[in-house]
C-alpha cells in the first residue's frame, strides 16, 4: 500500500530527564512491522521562530486544497505536495524499511539546505505556477511532473509581465520542489531555454534595473569625511560599509530588515568577530562568521585585513566598538539610540549612505554597488580571478559579468599597446 500524503511536519522533539548523548526518542514501526530502536542517529533538529501567515496578495490566492496548506512562504516547498511525493517503495514495488517519521524528516532536512530567504524566492515561484495552473484548470496530476507544453506556455505567460529574471528564478523554484519531494523533471532544457531567453528581452521597463555604479576607494574616503565618527550610528554606518565593501559580502548579511528582526541566530553578532588571526604564513587577518547567507543556512566565514588609508576596516570597526560597545549576543554594528541599543538595519544604513551620495554627486549607488565595487578594487590590485571568486564565495562564473561591464577592468585591453601581461594572468578566467 502507498503512503498517505505527509501533510505537514512535526517538530522532532526528545523526551525529558536525558542528557544530550542519551537522548532518546519514541520507537517507530515500518511497513515490515520491524520497530525501530531508539538510536542516536536522530537528533533534534532546530525549529525556526513560529510566526502567522499573512493573507496571500490580490491576484496570486491559489485555488484550495488539502495539498496546498496556509502556511509562510519559507514553507511552501516543504508544506505544499504533488499527488504522488516520496513514499517507502523502491523501484521494484518493494516496500523499504522506512517510518512516516523518516519521510517527514528527510523533508525538513532537504528543505533546510537552502537559507530562508532564498526557500521564499523559490516558494513565489511555485505560487505563481499553482495561480497560473488553477486559471487553466490544469488537474494536480499534471502539473507533477508537468510537461514541456505545460511548463512552456507558464513561461510563455508571465513574459511581459515579469522580468525574465524573475521568471527563471520561479523555474529553480519549481524544479527546487520537484528535487524535495523527488519527482522527475522531464522539462526538455533547450526549449526552456529558449523560451526563458525570449523573457528577457520582454522585461517590462518598470522591472529594469538601471545600471549601478560601483563603489570605490576613494567614494569611501569621501563618504567618510561627511561622517563624524565620535557619533554612535556614524561609527557603526562607517564600520559596515567598509567590512561590507572589503569582504565582497551582501550588505543583508551584515544589516538586518527590521529593529525587532534582529535574531543571533541568523545575523552577524559582536562574538562573531575574530580580530588579528594569523594564517599560515603569520599574515594577519580579521574573521567574520555569518550565521546565515543566501547561500549557506549553515554559515560560512569571511575575512578581510588591514588597509594603509583611511577605509581602513580594522580602524572602523575598532572605532565603532569602541564607540558602541555592543554586548557579544548583539548585533555587531549595533548602536547607542536614544531609546537603547539598535541593531543596524538596511534602511537606516542607507539612510545615512544615500543622503551623502547625493549631497556629494556619487552616481547611482545601492546596495549590491557595494560588493561590484569591491570585486573591482580586488581586481585591479592584480588579485587572482579564483581567489577574488572564493572570496565572494561565488559557485558559479557569474561575477565575469564585471569584467566586461565597466571600463576600468577592460581599460588596459583598450589601449594602443594592450598591456595584457600581467593582467591577463590576474583578471581573466584560467583555461578550462
Amino acid at each position: 500500500m502507498q503512503r498517505e500524503l505527509l501533510a505537514s511536519v512535526p517538530e522532532i522533539t526528545p523526551s525529558t530527564g536525558n542528557t544530550p548523548s542519551q537522548t532518546c526518542f519514541t520507537s517507530s514501526t515500518n511497513d515490515n512491522n520491524v520497530t525501530i530502536s531508539n538510536t542516536h542517529f536522530k537528533a533534534t533538529i532546530p525549529s525556526e521562530q513560529p510566526a502567522v501567515p499573512q493573507a496571500y496578495k490580490p491576484g496570486l490566492v491559489p485555488a484550495a486544497s488539502q495539498l496546498r496548506p496556509h502556511c509562510l512562504a519559507r514553507d511552501w516547498l516543504k508544506l505544499w505536495f504533488p499527488v504522488k511525493s516520496r513514499v517507502v517503495v523502491s523501484s521494484d514495488g518493494g516496500f523499504i524499511a522506512i517510518t512516516d517519521e523518516d519521510l517527514k524528516r528527510v523533508l525538513t532536512v532537504m528543505n533546510l539546505s537552502w537559507a530562508q530567504g532564498m526557500r521564499e524566492g523559490y516558494g513565489m515561484g511555485l505560487l505563481v505556477f499553482h495561480v497560473f495552473c488553477g486559471e487553466r484548470v490544469i488537474p494536480e496530476e499534471q502539473r507533477c511532473p508537468v510537461d514541456t507544453r505545460t511548463m512552456l506556455n507558464f513561461v510563455v505567460s508571465c513574459a511581459g509581465s515579469y522580468s525574465g529574471k524573475t521568471v527563471t528564478n520561479y523555474i529553480y523554484g519549481i524544479k527546487a520542489w520537484y528535487t524535495l519531494h523527488r519527482q522527475p523533471w522531464k522539462v526538455q532544457q533547450d526549449e526552456l531555454r529558449a523560451a526563458l531567453d525570449g523573457t528577457m528581452e520582454l522585461t517590462p521597463e518598470r522591472s529594469k534595473c538601471k545600471k549601478r555604479d560601483p563603489f570605490t576607494q576613494n567614494f569611501l574616503l569621501k563618504i567618510r569625511s561627511h561622517l563624524d565618527l565620535s557619533k554612535s550610528l556614524d561609527a557603526a554606518v562607517f564600520a559596515c560599509l567598509t567590512s561590507t565593501f572589503y569582504v565582497l559580502c551582501c550588505l543583508g548579511e551584515l544589516t538586518v530588515k527590521a529593529i525587532k528582526a534582529f535574531d543571533p541566530k541568523i545575523h552577524v553578532k559582536h562574538s562573531d568577530v575574530e580580530i588579528d588571526v594569523r594564517d599560515w604564513h603569520r599574515f594577519l587577518v580579521t574573521k567574520i562568521f555569518l550565521p546565515c547567507t543566501k547561500t549557506s543556512a549553515a554559515g560560512q566565514s569571511v575575512h578581510w585585513a588591514q588597509q594603509e588609508n583611511l577605509t581602513d576596516t580594522k580602524a572602523a570597526l575598532l572605532n565603532h566598538l569602541a564607540v558602541n560597545d555592543p554586548a557579544p549576543d548583539s548585533h555587531l554594528f549595533a548602536w547607542k539610540h536614544p531609546k537603547g541599543m539598535r541593531p543596524l538595519t538596511r534602511s537606516e544604513f542607507w539612510k545615512q549612505i544615500s543622503g551623502i551620495v547625493k549631497r556629494v554627486g556619487l552616481g547611482n549607488l545601492k546596495g549590491h554597488s557595494l560588493r561590484i565595487g569591491g570585486t573591482l578594487e580586488y581586481l585591479l590590485h592584480g588579485v587572482p580571478f579564483d581567489m577574488v571568486k572564493a572570496m565572494g564565495r561565488w559557485s558559479s562564473e557569474a561575477f565575469t559579468i564585471y569584467l566586461c561591464k565597466h571600463a576600468l577592468i577592460l581599460a588596459p585591453y583598450l589601449q594602443e599597446s594592450p598591456a595584457l601581461e600581467p593582467f591577463t594572468r590576474y583578471t581573466m578566467p584560467p583555461p578550462t
